[in-house]
Parts: C-alpha cells; structure tokens; sequence
C-alpha cells in the first residue's frame, strides 16, 4: 500500500549514540545466517517502492483536493478513502487505486528497483508486503524463479471470489526456486482485498483473530528472523503491523529481527529530544528483539548486497566494498 513513509523524507547524519544502536557485526553475520538457511522473512512497506509508486500522504492529498474532503485530515488516506467510500461507494476508492497503479505498473514496465532484485536472488522461500503492488512477484519471475501470489483472505469476497493456492494445493511447500509472495493487506489484481478504508482497517484487525493466516505463513513470522523493509514508526501501516505480528513474534523460535529505519528525526531537533526519542524506540522495539539498521532502503540494500556478495565470493563485492562507504552516514535514498 502506498502508506505515508519516511522513505521520502531526507536522509540524515548519524550521530554516535544513533550508530551505536544500528546492527554491528554480529547482527550482520545473523541476518546472513537466517538468510542462507531460508529462514529469513521479508517484509516489505511502501518505502520499497519509493519513488515509483506515490505516498499516501500524496495519493490523499491528491484525492482530498479532487473530490472534496471537508476535514483537515487530508493527506491521511485511510481517512480520505472511508470519506469516498461513504460519499460514492464502497469500491470507489479501491477502483481508484487499481486505476492509477495500473497506469504507472504496465505489463511492460522494467523498472531498476535494486532492493527488489536484491531479494528476488535470495534463498528465501516466502516475501510478505503490506503493499498492493506486484513488484516482488516481477522480480522473482525476471530471476527465473516461479513464484506463486496469495492474498490474506480477510473478508468474506475475497474467500468467495478468488481462490487460494491452498485450496488447489493444499500441500504446496514454498522453496527458493518457488517462492510465496503473500499480499497481507490485498493486491490490485483484486480490489476488494485492499485494506485501504478506516473500516477495512477495523475489519482487518478482528478478522485476523480468526486464524486466517495459512499455516506455512504462520511458520514464516514464527520459525523466521524477520526483516522489516520500507516502514516508519510514523507509518499506520506499520504501526497496525505491528500489533498483528506481536503474538507471532513473541513465538519466534529466531531471537532477532531487523528493522531498516530512517532517524525519524531531522537536524534541527535539539539533542535532547533526540535521546529521548531513541530511548523510546529501544524500549519500543526491545521487547520484540528487533535490531534496527538506520538508513533508507537503498543504502541497507547497498550493504546487505555488499556482505552477501562477498559471503559467496560473487563477481563485484571488492568494487561494491570499495565504494560502499564507511557506513558512518546514512546517505542516498
């Protein structure tokens, strides 16, 4: 889903105490670990997508000047998108994204996104995304793999009217070569799975008490180091992420996951509100045992092809070495 992200926002200088807390060596050398051994779950926010796909905060802003949104909550989309469900219907909004997304993502499209291709030649057998997008699945089948798609069945049409994997294969075990891409919150290819609205939001959250999730993708958050891509704590998306994935994660048999992060404060904050805005992220990501790398997406996808290069000897790591930087800075985005 294209959610507000701090993906869009300028990247900016760690400072000693921020460098201290972003993963160290043997963080890097865990996450390869779980990566190698397919134990390694991603999941992916709008940042991925950034900067083909608009924000929500655009995408809101857009409709709210469009169609008149009397409130002052304009670029909150799950707002903006219940006042269009409410005022024309109930599918309005999802049709509208459909539209725009399939006029920017064309059957045709080959668009660069490294972090994509990066993880589409990875070992890993399940990616989840609370984004609406295909670009996983593109990825994967431009990497020769065969992947298969699955919506979270959340309501009661996606379970009529579109079928499940499971429901045809009920033994299908994802591997590297035929990865799962799982759609936790809906796909374009079905507007009516979208999680867009405030209702579908509720709607979700008391659903997802009903055991929706497959068992092989209650395996995936449970028995997998998870990797948290393209979200901010700004994020309702991943704040409502969250909340659904503590249960599981405090189940995990894998004792650390990673958040990539940008420092969700700018330069002209003072410093104290700075500590005390770190302090609150360590003791809101402690519990979980989430290690969190601050930095765009783009610059994790640097390192991590860097270290994965160099881990298997692959042609390039010693100029991807040489020009990746001290790691000091999180630059680019």
């Amino acid at each position: 889903m294209p959610e507000i992200t701090t993906e869009d926002k300028p990247p900016v200088a760690l400072d000693e105490e921020q460098q201290a807390i972003s993963l160290d060596e043997g963080d890097w050398d865990n996450l390869l670990e779980n990566i190698e051994a397919g134990s390694c779950t991603p999941f992916l926010g709008a940042g991925a997508c950034v900067p083909l796909l608009p924000s929500a905060s655009q995408l809101a802003k857009e409709w709210a000047e469009k169609y008149g949104y009397p409130l002052e909550d304009c670029g909150d989309l799950s707002r903006v998108a219940q006042f269009l469900a409410t005022t024309r219907s109930n599918t309005f909004p999802k049709l509208q994204i459909k539209k725009k997304f399939d006029a920017i993502l064309s059957p045709d499209l080959r668009t660069e996104n490294d972090l994509h291709e990066l993880l589409a030649g990875l070992p890993l057998p399940v990616y989840v995304t609370t984004n609406y997008d295909d670009l996983m699945f593109r990825a994967l089948r431009a990497k020769a793999k065969n992947p298969k798609q699955e919506l979270c069945r959340w309501n009661n049409l996606i379970k009529q009217s579109f079928p499940s994997i499971y429901e045809s294969g009920p033994d299908f075990q994802p591997t590297g070569s035929n990865p799962l891409v799982y759609q936790l919150h809906g796909g374009i290819q079905f507007p009516p799975s979208l999680v867009l609205t405030e209702d579908d939001y509720l709607d979700f959250l008391i659903n997802m008490d009903e055991k929706l999730l497959p068992p092989r993708i209650e395996e995936a958050f449970t028995g997998a180091s998870i990797l948290f891509l393209g979200y901010g704590l700004n994020d309702w998306n991943f704040r409502l992420l969250f909340r659904t994935m503590v249960t599981y994660m405090q189940r995990s048999t894998i004792q650390t996951h990673v958040s990539v992060q940008l420092v969700p404060l700018g330069k002209s904050v003072p410093e104290a509100r700075k500590k005390e805005a770190l302090k609150y992220l360590d003791d809101y990501y402690y519990k979980l045992n989430i290690k969190v790398y601050w930095g765009t997406c783009k610059r994790f996808t640097n390192d991590l092809r860097r270290r994965w290069s160099a881990l298997h000897g692959t042609a390039g790591a010693k100029s991807q070495a040489q020009t990746a930087g001290s790691g000091t800075t999180q630059g680019g985005g």
